[in-house]
């Protein structure tokens, strides 16, 4: 799944960037080039999205980019794009085997239509998570 969030570029003194996310409190980080900071802004970002998950928190929404102001004379606005598959995949926990029950006629449905169960789950859990759906007491 990829996220796309509105980052605020800040030209440092000494050369380089700082990125800001607005929409993730606290996430900022800078390169030495622009190249180097968007890398940077989108590894903060995927990070602080990943935690927020790892602790059953919900994320906040991207703002459009639109209402987003970049503050400075020579600051400026623009996106990043955030792989998350990819970087839960580096950076994430380590899989959990979870077994779990089914009606037999559903079960023979989803094996003859070669329905993979864990892929169905994953992606149904992603979606509330990025969502901020669920109920923890459930």
């Amino acid at each position: 799944m990829k996220l796309v969030y509105p980052a605020i570029f800040y030209p440092c003194e000494e050369g380089g960037f700082t990125v800001a996310v607005p929409d993730l409190p606290g996430c900022v980080s800078e390169g030495d080039t622009l190249e180097e900071a968007i890398g940077m802004g989108i590894d903060a970002a995927g990070g602080w999205i990943l935690g927020e998950w790892e602790s059953g928190n919900p994320v906040p929404s991207a703002s459009d980019i639109k209402e987003i102001k970049a503050g400075g004379a020579d600051a400026f606005t623009s996106v990043l794009v955030l792989d998350m598959d990819a970087y839960a995949e580096k950076f994430g926990s380590k899989a959990v085997r979870k077994n779990l029950t089914i009606p037999a006629w559903l079960n023979t449905f989803a094996e003859s239509h070669d329905i993979n169960f864990s892929k169905v789950l994953q992606d149904a859990l992603f979606d509330m998570a990025v969502a901020g759906g669920g109920n923890k007491t459930a």
